[in-house]
């Protein structure tokens, strides 16, 4: 199977995907899922001629999972890892959610290094998501410190309940149940001690700084709809602060638009690689 090992002080084996032939897309998945969440976006995107590459977080999917290591200084050692021992060039980054967050400390942290062309942020956590006096539009930590509390003393219920607010679903209706249970699979498989410590990751980290680093075209892709990373404390606002990025906003979309709006979001990819 394919794997890389990565390098620092915290390494670990990552499982990686790839399809397709032509200029590398590298894809970053979201919490609480594995690079499966991209079925949709490596069919379109590999058909379309792009070399698509999804691997899984350390802690997540096939990856290993180490004790430690899970903060994003590292989660972004561990994709400048896949980049280099894969020795990708001419490279779309594509991150969504908290994979969002591993693109803007990669590019923040080590520049586009000769590697990275274009960049897209798709429901993704930048800039920061915590309240605090200097972001007073963010989320209270009390919300994130329930997550946390709720993953330690039930994990699996918690995520059990997570995917309808994710795709903005009736758990008494039956559209989209086969879609839960198919993210409950994936989110049961991860590492406790990664999916506990991730939303400390995500609800704690300020990518401002890293997203002012930002010298490559990028596309800001949110739902209007989304209750999990509501597009005002995040998409509009990384929009703003990168110089020259492309937003669109997807009317009626949830967190989980990758896949209720696939087609939607694959147009939107494929027109931006393209332009």
């Amino acid at each position: 199977m394919p794997y890389i090992k990565t390098s620092g002080p915290n390494p670990t084996e990552l499982y990686y995907y790839e399809q397709g032939e032509g200029k590398p897309v590298v894809l970053v998945h979201g919490w609480p899922l594995s690079h499966r969440m991209w079925e949709s976006q490596i069919t379109a995107l590999s058909e379309a001629g792009y070399r698509v590459i999804a691997y899984d977080r350390r802690g997540f999917g096939q990856s290993g999972r180490p004790t430690a290591g899970y903060d994003y200084d590292t989660f972004a050692a561990d994709l400048a890892d896949v980049l280099t021992q894969l020795d990708l060039s001419d490279v779309a980054l594509a991150g969504f959610s908290m994979g969002g967050g591993e693109v803007a400390r990669y590019l923040g942290r080590h520049g586009a290094s000769g590697r990275v062309t274009r960049a897209m942020l798709l429901g993704a956590v930048p800039p920061f998501l915590l309240k605090t006096a200097d972001n007073p539009g963010g989320v209270d930590k009390a919300v994130f410190d329930g997550m946390l509390e709720s993953v330690r003393n039930d994990r699996i219920a918690f995520l059990g309940d997570f995917f309808y607010g994710f795709y903005n679903l009736d758990r008494n209706k039956p559209e989209g149940q086969e879609l839960v249970a198919f993210s409950k699979w994936l989110a049961w498989e991860a590492s406790p001690l990664a999916t506990q410590q991730c939303i400390v990751a995500f609800g704690t980290t300020d990518f401002r700084a890293d997203l002012a680093q930002f010298s490559v075209p990028t596309l800001v892709v949110h739902g209007d709809a989304d209750q999990i990373v509501p597009v005002d404390v995040s998409g509009r606002r990384s929009h703003e602060m990168i110089k020259g990025s492309r937003l669109e906003v997807l009317p009626g979309a949830p967190h989980g638009f990758a896949a209720t709006h696939a087609r939607q979001l694959n147009a939107l990819m494929l027109d931006f690689l393209r332009s």
